[in-house]
């Protein structure tokens, strides 16, 4: 019994406390329940973060797939295009090659035929291959044969007919008695005066005649001294009285008042034009034909939305260039604008344009297929992405959409923005035509077309590309070549009953090829000229300083030393660049380079860091020397000097924009003579110093080829 009876087992009696221990509860206060649910609230929100993010990433990689998979069949389409293309080419090339054959075939029957041939008569070549060829020499010698033909023989002229007519002197033409200059009576020769009244003779300078005709008032005061006639004083006294008054009368008119202090619809004609003079505004075509320039902001045509971002932006007066441009844009006609480099110019053109695509509507999925609206071209990426920067700053209160397409940059990301749909689109003549070629957009819908530069894009070799751009946009919506159908045709744009393409060019320049472009695309456009762009802007104080090509170094440290930044220099190799940075950062000067051997992101990189102050001196090419504009620059040095005059003028813009002041310093070498004729010019232009080195040297007298040098003559002291 006891082996079946359970056995007690010796069990520690701290174990058996332990194990007969009631179960209790783990107590937790509210604020670790709180930290708990806090918690799980954190991992739920993780979770589904996590899931939100894997949906995303998976949404994105099937859209990445799609566009994939639709871009294959698209180039797949074009290679069955492309290969049925060439198979129709074949086809017709040997369909040709059978007619040649054939009518070789029937020709050579025919020859043997006839009757010429068996009287071997003809003097062509036996050879079949060679038949086909003289085919137009047998016809010639039948005809020859039957109607005798003659051969036109040149006439020989004998010696003593061809030289009978001609009239030898024996005497000089000093002995000549019938010029009349023996008769003292022809060597005075009398100035014919008029009949009657103070009139001019038509063919001759008016104030020429002014300054040397004072025969009317001579007999006037000889006849009243020789005759002591009162009435004859008192008729002109009564006659200048008269203009005075007229003189009187017409300032009483305006008020006495200057167009400053004039109501908008109190102006004159006279104050408009002397409004135009005071900012030398000069247009050509018919100023009634022409809309009257805006003298602030207020007074302009522009929405409010557009006048708010002005307002943000800071422009508190339009220039000269912004009070003309910016009416006729808004009257959607083709213009012409000619101003000097700093003058405002990118407004000009951005405000019209984004009134012009605020009256359409915003592109869609279906719309876009077409292309944008707007399509502005430039020479360089710098100034491409400055317009582009400028014009999402106008249009920030807008739903605009605008695209920089320029190259150094992905093309895949480029072509995904325009097949999402842009209204603008700004870029390089270049890529935009490859975007074009690879079918990444149109020009189907494009009807407002901007050049900016035109005359630089020239220069860099864009005409061909520029041309064969304009010519991808449909020509159905172009105006009419008459003047007067084409101002019809700008009324019903701007009424909204048609869109017509409106061309805009602005350039500092018109050279001949610009002026071809503006005769092909432009229609009846009106033309803006800002006082004298190529003599370079009065606000700029222009310094030269004449020195050995060694001393240049030195004396860049010393003017970086004594002026504040920021400040560029040019130079004209991208070695040249790269060197001069590293000498001035090893002399602890915060410089950086922009040339084109950089890439596209190293590029805007300096250029943001030397407008944001990071850099205090930008050292560049002519890649920064036409359209950037970096606001504050005091001084401009150029290091080398360009090889034209132009460029010149380009690279001192840079400062002195909107009207501040800027002093440009340029070091020059007797390497720079073919520049000496045009600088002098240009000085003298735009008020500045001559330096004595400069207006004594001969090369400034008279025109001298690169490369070329005329030595300056020594002055000799003579002994007294």
């Amino acid at each position: 019994m006891k082996g079946l009876l359970p056995q007690k087992r010796n069990i520690d009696p701290s174990v058996k406390a332990a194990g007969d221990a009631p179960f209790r509860v783990a107590f937790m206060s509210k604020k670790q329940r709180e930290e708990m649910a806090q918690k799980q609230k954190e991992e739920q929100a993780s979770e589904e973060k996590k899931k939100k993010e894997a949906a995303e990433k998976a949404r994105r990689d099937f859209l990445a797939q799609e566009e994939i998979r639709r871009e294959k069949e698209r180039l797949a389409r074009n290679a069955e295009k492309e290969r049925e293309r060439r198979q129709r080419e074949e086809e017709q090339k040997r369909r040709e090659e059978e007619m040649e054959r054939q009518r070789q075939k029937n020709w050579t029957e025919q020859k043997e035929d006839s009757s010429l041939a068996s009287l071997h008569l003809l003097k062509v070549p036996r050879d079949q291959q060679d038949q086909g060829v003289h085919a137009p020499q047998e016809l010639q010698q039948i005809r020859s044969h039957y109607l005798g033909m003659k051969e036109k023989k040149k006439k020989v002229i004998k010696p003593s007919e061809k030289f009978k007519t001609v009239f030898t002197f024996d005497w000089d033409a000093s002995e000549d008695t019938s010029r009349g200059d023996m008769n003292p009576l022809y060597q005075t020769k009398v100035e014919p005066q008029l009949l009657f009244g103070r009139g001019y003779r038509a063919g001759i300078d008016i104030r020429e005649q002014r300054k040397q005709n004072a025969f009317y008032d001579t007999l006037v005061k000889r006849r009243v001294e020789r005759e002591g006639d009162t009435e004859m004083l008192e008729e002109i006294e009564k006659q200048q009285e008269a203009a005075d008054k007229r003189v009187r009368d017409a300032n009483a008119e305006d008020g006495g008042v200057h167009w400053t202090e004039k109501a908008p619809g109190d102006m004159t004609e006279r104050d408009w034009k002397i409004f135009r003079e005071d900012f030398q505004i000069y247009i050509k075509g018919s100023s009634s034909k022409i809309p009257l320039p805006m003298r602030s902001w207020k007074e302009s045509p522009l929405n409010a939305e557009l006048l708010k971002a002005v307002d943000k932006a800071g422009y508190e007066k339009p220039t000269p260039i912004q009070m003309q441009a910016i009416p006729i844009g808004c009257q959607f006609r083709d213009l012409i604008g000619i101003a000097e480099t700093g003058s405002g110019k990118t407004a000009a053109f951005v405000l019209p344009m984004l009134t012009y695509v605020m009256k359409l509507p915003l592109l869609n999925d279906q719309t876009s297929s077409d292309g944008p609206y707007s399509l502005v071209l430039a020479p360089t990426r710098e100034l491409a992405e400055q317009i582009e920067e400028e014009t999402k700053k106008f249009a920030a209160n807008t739903k605009i959409r605008t695209v920089c397409i320029i190259g150094g940059t992905s093309a895949e990301v480029q072509a995904f923005s325009l097949r999402q749909g842009v209204e603008i689109v700004v870029g390089t003549p270049g890529r935009i035509k490859d975007c074009l070629e690879k079918a990444y957009t149109v020009l189907n819908q494009c009807n407002y077309v901007v050049m900016d530069e035109a005359d630089r894009m020239i220069d860099m070799g864009f005409e061909d590309i520029v041309t064969w751009i304009l010519d991808q946009i449909p020509n159905t919506n172009m105006k009419s070549e008459d003047e007067e159908e084409a101002l019809r045709q700008e009324l019903e744009a701007k009424a909204g009953h048609r869109q017509y393409r409106i061309t805009s060019m602005f350039s500092a320049t018109m050279p001949p090829a610009v002026e071809k472009i503006a005769r092909k695309y432009l229609r009846s456009p009106a033309y803006i000229s800002i006082g004298d762009p190529g003599a370079g802007k009065r606000a700029i104080e222009q310094r030269l300083e004449f020195m050995p090509e060694g001393r240049k170094k030195t004396r860049l440290q010393e003017l970086l030393d004594s002026e504040e930044g920021p400040i560029m220099v040019f130079v004209n190799q991208k070695k040249v660049a790269d060197v001069l940075q590293k000498s001035l950062e090893k002399m602890n000067y915060s410089c950086v380079t922009l040339h084109g051997s950089k890439a596209q992101d190293q590029r805007q990189s300096a250029l943001q860091g030397f407008k944001d102050g990071t850099y205090t001196t930008l050292i560049a090419t002519d890649v920064a020397g036409r359209g950037i504009d970096v606001p504050g620059v005091r001084l401009v040095i150029n290091f080398d000097m360009p090889k034209e005059i132009e460029q010149y003028t380009h690279r001192i813009g840079r400062t002195g924009r909107a009207g501040a002041k800027g002093v440009a310093i340029s070091f020059v070498t007797e390497e720079d003579q073919h520049l000496y004729f045009d600088l002098r010019a240009r000085l003298v232009e735009s008020n500045n110093i001559v330096p004595h080195e400069l207006s004594n040297h001969p090369a400034s007298k008279q025109k001298v080829k690169p490369g070329e040098k005329l030595e300056q003559k020594k002055s000799v002291m003579y002994a007294k």
